[in-house]
């Protein structure tokens, strides 16, 4: 019989101090299927976590257990570097299937280290080489990974303030947080882009001729921050006729995850290069970019990576790819986002403590706010609508009582934004309506729980 107390404290004596998930979700799982996991005690847990949205089709779904059998079965190679096999190709043919056509008509595709932050790495690489330029735009709450250009991207200060040697030449530029807009205003997104413009073309804005533009179009460490798709296509506009080169991170969005197969869809657009990880592989680990080819100017060698030629993940990554294709899966992520975000909305008009419910899809996000602390006005507020009246601060404190509460209930949640005090919901894309009704409702008994709790303190 497993001792999963004594897993814990072996695992935090043993691991670093830079674990995270273990702090706040004290458990060891045993098994896995679908949505749900159950642990060394045998508790069950729906799991909203999926692994950080890396687990499109859930934990051991047949179609992806099939694929790697298959491939372990017949004797396939486990890794090949960058030399091809027909389970490589057929990987790609998937990919640029799901790929919007005009997209690409004139891609090209670099395989990377396993990781989504080494995607981002080889994107910096190949923009800086394709426009000899060192300059990087990123976005204020913005996360694209945790090696050292990914590192620099990153809005949040506190996680790099340690490192030392990051990135040079990297410019922070608001993004559209409605709820928390730096403008103030309903048209914070307009006048975000309209920044973005200006700065661009001022001489004195502090700024050198970019080598590219980066940015996610669902922030989700930020705090499920969707951008608008008039920004989006603004931003698209602005890159477009100052020869900037547009990078949008879908990572954690790419593959049905907000209601369309990849984020920039939502805004139809098309983008420069697009870094690609979690979901497209399966469960395993895979990273890709996929950019146009006139970017295409790197020396062989340029980049590399031992594990570039993980056959197993394209072997998964191609079974998962087919079978959202097949299912419609960027549909029924719309579908159930919309039912789930119904559902939290009818939660938060039963408590002042939360203060935005937002995401696009399955990705979604519920932002705890302390209804007795002093709203905060953000930089050019007028107040004059009660829409966009100034909201309360962060309350992370009970933000982690409700994480707490729904983990005694049976549910994973992970937390992030500002200050820790946005619960988000990353369920498997294969999630059905029974269940998105069990989520919501164990997360409003979670809030009751919480909010009792807070109201006795």
């Amino acid at each position: 019989m497993v001792d999963a107390d004594e897993l814990l404290a072996q695992q935090a004596a043993r691991e670093s101090n830079a674990r995270t998930y273990p702090r706040h979700l004290p458990i060891t799982i045993e098994t896995a299927t679908g949505l749900t996991v159950e642990d060394a005690d045998g508790n069950s847990y729906l799991d909203c976590l999926a692994g950080a949205g890396s687990l499109a089709l859930g934990h051991n779904h047949p179609v992806v257990v099939d694929a790697i059998e298959r491939a372990l079965k017949n004797e396939r190679p486990h890794h090949t570097l960058d030399l091809t096999t027909p389970l490589k190709e057929r990987f790609v043919d998937a990919l640029f299937e799901s790929l919007p056509d005009r997209f690409v008509s004139s891609a090209k595709i670099q395989f990377c280290s396993p990781a989504g932050t080494d995607a981002v790495e080889a994107a910096l690489k190949l923009v800086k080489t394709a426009t000899g330029n060192r300059d990087v735009l990123a976005f204020q709450g913005g996360y694209h990974g945790m090696t050292t250009g990914a590192l620099s991207l990153m809005g949040d200060v506190d996680v790099k303030s340690d490192v030392s040697g990051l990135m040079p030449g990297v410019h922070h530029l608001p993004y559209p947080y409605d709820y928390r807009s730096p403008f103030g205003s309903a048209s914070g997104h307009e006048t975000a882009s309209r920044y973005v413009e200006h700065v661009l073309d001022d001489p004195n804005g502090g700024i050198g001729e970019p080598a590219g533009l980066i940015t996610e179009l669902v922030q989700g460490e930020g705090g499920v921050i969707p951008a608008p798709d008039a920004w989006t296509r603004e931003i698209r506009r602005i890159t477009r006729e100052r020869d900037i080169p547009l990078i949008v991170d879908e990572i954690q969005t790419g593959l049905g995850r907000t209601g369309e197969l990849y984020a920039f869809e939502h805004a139809d657009i098309t983008p420069d290069v697009v870094t690609l990880s979690k979901a497209i592989g399966g469960g395993l680990p895979l990273a890709v970019i996929v950019y146009d080819e006139r970017f295409d100017v790197w020396e062989p060698g340029a980049h590399a990576g031992t594990f570039r030629g993980h056959q197993l993940a394209m072997a998964a990554g191609r079974a998962t790819i087919e079978y959202v294709l097949d299912n419609d899966l960027d549909e029924h992520a719309d579908q159930m986002g919309t039912r789930l975000e119904s559902l939290l909305e009818r939660t938060d008009e039963q408590f002042d403590v939360i203060g935005d419910v937002r995401g696009r899809g399955l990705m979604l996000g519920v932002e705890i706010v302390d209804p007795e602390g002093t709203a905060v006005e953000s930089v050019g507020s007028s107040g004059a609508s009660d829409e966009h009246t100034p909201p309360y601060p962060e309350h992370p404190d009970l933000a982690k009582r409700i994480q707490s509460a729904c983990l005694d209930r049976g549910l994973i949640i992970e937390r992030g934004g500002r200050a820790g005090a946005t619960m988000r919901f990353l369920p498997p894309l294969t999630v059905s309506k029974a269940q998105i009704d069990e989520i919501a409702a164990i997360f409003h008994e979670a809030v009751v729980t919480a909010t009792a709790t807070e109201g006795a303190r």
